[in-house]
């Protein structure tokens, strides 16, 4: 054999000795926490074939411009005192829920016109004034601005959620936007679905808000009498919060059953805790202004720390540099008032300001409980706060639960139909090929082991319709050897010398093989940009089997062919 060829058969070897490797943790089961092997990866095994959970997440658009013009009062009202304009902060309407709209009384009617100017020169792409009648100016959000609400909401959703999801420790999860409104989500392997569901659904949005003076709770049995008539007339009324009922929609009924509620202020509640069940025993009313003082995007850090004087966790807030400031404005400014802080319209504490907190630390307590229970919650509280908040709620459209069972069972019946398949192609082409029959075989080997390899080398995920990759590859490169023997059988029957028709047989098989691989590669392109979930996986599969092949069936096959011509001296081939 010359130099070229032993170049060629070495650099095969190390490959296929690499390749080996690498997949030996998967078919052998290593932890890869306990073994010592070089090689710590395995296949990731997708949804359907280890178990896990399917969730199509949709978005209310309508709540999220509620929301973003009520963040919008304090921000007006500060700018306009900052010019001289005193002012007071209006109410807020959803007679139209697509164009939800707000309104602030400026104190003296002849400075409207240089109101109307200092929100246009501050406000004019997130801010549109709609109108005025006499000292008071309604304004909604812009429309340019609302369109950018909706392209960045899905976008920061999934980035969130993946942040969330890599804290939880999930390996190769999907997310996925669909349309406009709704987003994807596939989760491999998870064991614990609820709580998946609920950091993923959390919407984590945290605010801190000025309590009303008068109507504010102190404790669970100082609840003022206008409140407690309010919590007794809507109960009478069948507004109540059970189990199950998403809290946001029991707080938005509140607010429209309350008609005395305060202009410019809102309705909330603290949940009081059953230590031992764990279930919600008392809903505690605050009313605190609409104006959102500071929000959880001036988080730098969120961490649980234990409470020296009860033993219990908490979490611990630390303010970037800016929220810092912002944070000790409003501590100053409002001193012997309570601030609220709250978590998607939950309280989780109203403290006392006693005086002006400069650091830039606050704190989130949950009350008392079982350790464990609470040490969870904060737990969970913290990883949020860390990943972000969700810049929109998201409503669970649609869930489905993948057992284990079903993929196991899914893949002991791929493992049989790959078996079954692979005795009959040796079988067909060791007794129609007979030699070269069990050369195709070795290539074919060679393929599979390259393809696994990849698969655990990019991290790729292996799914169900990844297996039917796999097997088509296999038919592709079965297609490709029988092009190359067809081909040395054409030359043999015109009578080329046996060492002759071998190579003219590949050289002429080489662009054909490529031709068609090259157009089904397009067509794996096309699928891997424009599908999702099952047809990626698809894909996936698909273009690393015809690279494999491409190689094994050409380049292997004519390196086993030159061996087997040296050692027949070209005499006589089995073909």
């Amino acid at each position: 054999m010359n130099r070229n060829w032993w170049y060629r058969f070495s650099f095969f070897l190390v490959m296929f000795a690499i390749a080996i490797i690498t997949i030996i943790p998967t078919f052998m089961d290593f932890d890869p926490e306990k073994s010592s092997f070089p090689v710590k990866s395995k296949i990731n095994l997708g949804l359907d074939l280890q178990g896990g959970l399917y969730m199509v997440l949709g978005i209310d658009f309508n709540k999220v411009y509620a929301d973003e013009i009520k963040n919008y009062i304090s921000k007006v009202k500060l700018t306009l005192e900052e010019e001289g304009i005193a002012s007071e902060i209006g109410s807020f309407s959803t007679k139209d829920k697509v164009d939800p709209m707000h309104s602030i009384l400026i104190t003296d009617s002849g400075q409207i016109n240089d109101a109307k100017e200092v929100i246009k020169k501050f406000y004019a792409y997130p801010v549109r004034i709609t109108g005025e009648q006499g000292s008071e100016l309604i304004y909604g959000l812009g429309r340019e601005f609302k369109f950018e609400i909706e392209t960045n909401s899905v976008k920061k959703s999934i980035e969130v959620i993946r942040n969330r999801i890599d804290e939880f420790g999930v390996t190769e999860p999907e997310i996925l936007s669909q349309g406009s409104d709704r987003i994807v989500i596939q989760l491999p392997g998870v064991k614990d679905i609820e709580r998946a569901k609920e950091l993923i659904g959390k919407t984590a949005k945290l605010e801190f808000k000025i309590v009303h003076d008068s109507l504010a709770s102190f404790s669970r049995g100082e609840v003022p009498a206008e409140l407690r008539k309010l919590m007794d007339d809507s109960a009478a009324a069948g507004i109540t919060y059970k189990r199950g009922d998403r809290f946001s929609e029991y707080v938005s009924r509140m607010n429209e059953f309350y008609k005395e509620l305060p202009k410019g202020h809102d309705l909330v509640f603290e949940k009081i805790l059953n230590p031992v069940s764990n279930e919600v025993e008392v809903l505690l009313p605050y009313v605190v202004e609409s104006a959102t003082q500071l929000t959880g995007e001036a988080l730098q850090d969120a961490t649980v720390r234990i409470s020296p004087e009860d033993n219990q966790p908490y979490v611990a807030l630390t303010f970037k540099s800016q929220g810092a400031k912002d944070f000790e404005r409003v501590t100053g400014d409002n001193v012997g008032r309570r601030l609220a802080i709250i978590l998607d319209g939950n309280i989780y504490s109203a403290p006392n300001i006693q005086q002006r907190i400069g650091g830039g630390n606050a704190q989130i307590t949950l009350g008392q409980g079982d350790y464990n229970t609470v040490m969870k919650d904060a737990s969970d509280l913290s990883l949020v706060l860390r990943a972000g908040a969700l810049p929109v709620e998201l409503e669970f459209q649609e869930q489905r639960i993948v057992g284990p069972s079903l993929g196991a069972d899914s893949i002991i019946r791929s493992e049989k139909a790959g078996i079954v398949g692979a005795i009959l192609v040796f079988i067909f082409i060791v007794l129609y090929y007979k030699i070269s029959g069990v050369i195709a075989m070795k290539t074919l080997f060679a393929n599979v082991v390259f393809v696994l390899a990849c698969l655990v080398g990019l991290e790729a995920t292996l799914t169900l319709p990844g297996i039917a990759g796999i097997a088509l590859t296999v038919g592709m490169a079965i297609d490709a050897n029988i092009i190359i023997y067809e081909r040395i059988k054409e030359e043999l029957k015109i009578g080329t010398p046996i060492r002759e028709a071998v190579e003219t047989g590949f050289s002429k098989a080489f662009w054909t093989i490529l031709d068609a691989n090259l157009t089904t590669a397009v067509a794996g392109l096309m699928l891997l940009n424009f599908g999702t979930g099952p047809i990626r996986g698809f894909a996936v599969t698909l273009i690393i089997g015809i690279i494999c092949t491409v190689y094994t069936a050409y380049f292997v096959s004519r390196i086993y062919f030159q061996f087997y011509m040296n050692k027949t001296r070209g005499q006589k081939i089995s073909i």
